[in-house]
């Protein structure tokens, strides 16, 4: 699929309407992590370069489409101003005559779209109204792609439009990941269970050419295949639906990789008292909490020989220490092989950017995606409604 850039478009003297996700974290009224609003910099910088205004859409928090004072935007426009080195004006109720009475050049920040109900609606109402607003809609926010909303799908068929920065940027890394990727083609999923994964791993086993299964999931794998998983978190109610995930890999060529070792312990707490067992070996009163070291070794080998990675979701209990290792040490593998060119690694999801940055391997991979819901629907093979809409 293709889609336009700011490349692709003449934007000076227009009026750019610019949906990005600025939905971060607050405290007492200030960002705590302005990491999302740092990323949509190079976009307002570009159109302003061109010569063009910027008006920024965006969403904060779940009013359901009434207005919320505590979730207003007029709260980030300091932390906007700081990334930027600029004013930033906030406007509450726009209109086009309110934005161009502001300085040409200028950046404009927009209300909360979520506090009208049309927002959600995809309303054709609002996607009108919110095209009278400008000339050219820009999406930079991949991670409200995934949702068919007045500001993300609507409006960008009523409007000349292209993908800013962050979102051309997100879109290349999943292409090389996924659409047309150097082989052999490994990933890793993780996490603590098969059914929140399953769009996920139907779709891997007939994409890439090794999966690594790892964290509570593969439990319930080890269960479907007669293995006693002691305490461990395990959906033994999806034992045939993982049979069927593995029949379904045998015939499309996927090898399926499972912890043979693994690292167990009575209580899931840091520090807890721990050994390593076979993963046929597992204690009823036992809990796995981690792959073991030879199967940490075994992935690795993986790694060093693929060209493409994709990761998602942890191997094990990362947040707890010492069920960190097989993470950090698979993280730190696949590292090292994107940092001497030999792979292109892509990783994506809240736990799996909390662990790689955790074991110091995220800065060296090749794209970590912060988009959440819409880097896993991607994944499953799902079209996004808001890229969709950007096609050319």
């Amino acid at each position: 699929m293709a889609w336009n850039t700011l490349d692709d478009l003449d934007l000076a003297g227009k009026t750019v309407l610019t949906r990005v996700d600025i939905n971060v974290p607050m405290e007492h009224g200030r960002v705590t992590d302005a990491t999302r609003i740092e990323k949509i910099v190079p976009t307002i910088r570009d159109i302003r370069a061109k010569g063009g205004r910027v008006v920024l859409l965006a969403h904060f928090g779940r009013p359901k489409g009434r207005p919320v004072p505590e979730m207003s935007l007029a709260q980030l426009t300091p932390a906007l101003e700081a990334a930027l080195g600029h004013e930033v004006i906030f406007i509450e109720t726009p209109s086009r005559a309110a934005i161009e009475a502001t300085p040409t050049y200028a950046v404009i920040l927009v209300e909360n779209t979520r506090f009208s109900p049309m927002e959600e609606a995809n309303d054709p109402q609002m996607a009108q109204f919110l095209a009278g607003l400008g000339d050219i809609y820009c999406n930079d926010a991949f991670s409200a792609a995934h949702r068919a909303h007045a500001s993300t799908e609507g409006v960008a068929h009523l409007l000349p439009s292209c993908a800013g920065r962050l979102m051309a940027a997100e879109l290349a890394a999943l292409e090389a990941a996924l659409g047309t990727p150097a082989r052999p083609v490994m990933a890793v999923v993780g996490g603590a269970k098969v059914s929140t994964k399953l769009d996920l791993l139907h779709n891997l086993v007939g994409k890439v050419d090794r999966l690594v299964i790892g964290g509570g999931m593969a439990n319930t794998f080890l269960a479907a295949q007669g293995h006693d998983v002691g305490a461990s978190l395990c959906e033994h109610d999806l034992a045939q639906t993982a049979r069927d995930i593995l029949d379904h890999a045998k015939t499309t060529g996927c090898a399926i990789i499972l912890p043979s070792d693994v690292v167990i312990a009575r209580e899931f707490k840091s520090g807890a008292t721990h050994e390593v067992v076979a993963s046929t070996a597992v204690p009823k009163d036992a809990m796995i909490l981690d792959a073991g070291p030879n199967s940490v070794a075994a992935i690795i080998a993986q790694i060093e020989t693929s060209k493409t990675l994709i990761w998602n979701g942890p191997l094990g209990a990362f947040e707890l220490s010492p069920f960190d290792a097989a993470t950090n040490a698979a993280a730190q593998a696949a590292a090292q092989a994107t940092k001497t060119g030999h792979l292109i690694s892509v990783a994506g999801g809240g736990d799996t950017v909390a662990a790689l940055n955790k074991s110091g391997a995220a800065e060296h991979f090749t794209y970590i995606s912060t988009a959440g819901g819409a880097f896993l629907e991607w994944m499953e093979g799902k079209t996004l409604p808001g890229v969709a809409a950007l096609g050319i």
